[in-house]
């Protein structure tokens, strides 16, 4: 049995559900997805299912795909921020995948610490950004702009809603302080010994942003009040995606993964969608 995480499948992309159905069943493993699986409901949808098919359990969280809201024939009107986040959390549920307003599940492969089994927490995280990542000296109204100059934009201004919170950050807020909760509640009743794996879409640090070709899009990538979370929450892994950097790095002892497909072209499709699954555990 084991563990493995991919995020940023990018289901609107015809080769990359081309490349899910030809993922091999991985029989008892597990799989972590951490978000931008797709934008469009029917694509979620055969992503859930073939994803369910493969994996003896899914654990997904969202990005910010998943939460833009475009007008489509298939979605005339479509559901906008938190009815759009809850319409997936129900859809994911109709595939039993454990999404963030799920209780976190408890990995049960062998994980040994240094006295012995060590239980291992999963915990699936829908944090979103607060424009934290900006430079200092540059005020929020101006971010956008700032970025343009860079010749970058981000899609979110344009799709990814927040109603009924007045913006982005308002509902980051409500969901950094709701998940801070939830996470303590959830390891105060486990051994102490018990470690994380904190799965979130964007990064929780901002030193492990690398964007060389949009480094202005680094405040749409997260959140400051997030930096300690791997110390706090006892992490021995962090999972997330976003960025299309594939990589791992390490903090305080903690290992992050990211863990981004892509689109088409930022894989070798010849390899196969397998390749690309980080083993976590």
């Amino acid at each position: 049995m084991r563990l493995h995480a991919i995020s940023d499948l990018h289901l609107s992309a015809e080769e990359n559900r081309a490349a899910l159905l030809r993922l091999p069943d991985h029989g008892a493993d597990w799989l972590i997805v951490a978000g931008d699986l797709a934008e469009r409901f029917d694509h979620m949808r055969f992503g859930f299912e073939e994803l369910a098919k493969r994996f003896d359990r899914v654990i997904w969280v969202p990005g910010n795909h998943e939460l833009w809201s475009i007008r489509r024939k298939e979605e005339p009107d479509p559901l906008r921020g938190v009815a759009r986040y809850d319409a997936l959390v129900e859809l994911a549920r109709e595939f039993q995948v454990v999404t963030p307003e799920d209780s976190f599940p408890l990995w049960p492969g062998a994980t040994h610490g240094n006295d012995g089994a060590a239980p291992l927490l999963i915990a699936p995280l829908f944090l979103l950004y607060d424009f934290s990542f900006r430079p200092e000296y540059l005020a929020r109204r101006d971010v956008s702009r700032w970025a343009r100059e860079h010749r970058t934009a981000c899609g979110d201004d344009f799709y990814l809603k927040a109603d009924p919170h007045p913006d982005r950050e308002s509902w980051c807020a409500h969901r950094l302080e709701m998940t801070r909760e939830r996470l303590a509640r959830r390891l105060e009743g486990l051994p102490e010994t018990t470690r994380t794996v904190l799965v979130n879409h964007y990064p929780l640090r901002q030193d492990l942003i690398r964007l060389p070709r949009a480094p202005r899009l680094a405040p749409w990538c997260g959140t400051r009040e997030t930096r300690d979370w791997h110390r706090i929450f006892r992490a021995d892994v962090v999972v997330s995606g976003h960025l299309h950097t594939r990589r791992t790095d390490h903090r305080h002892g903690t290992r992050f993964e990211e863990v981004s497909l892509g689109y088409p072209a930022q894989w070798d499709q010849e390899r196969g969608m397998a390749a690309y699954l980080r083993l976590i555990r």
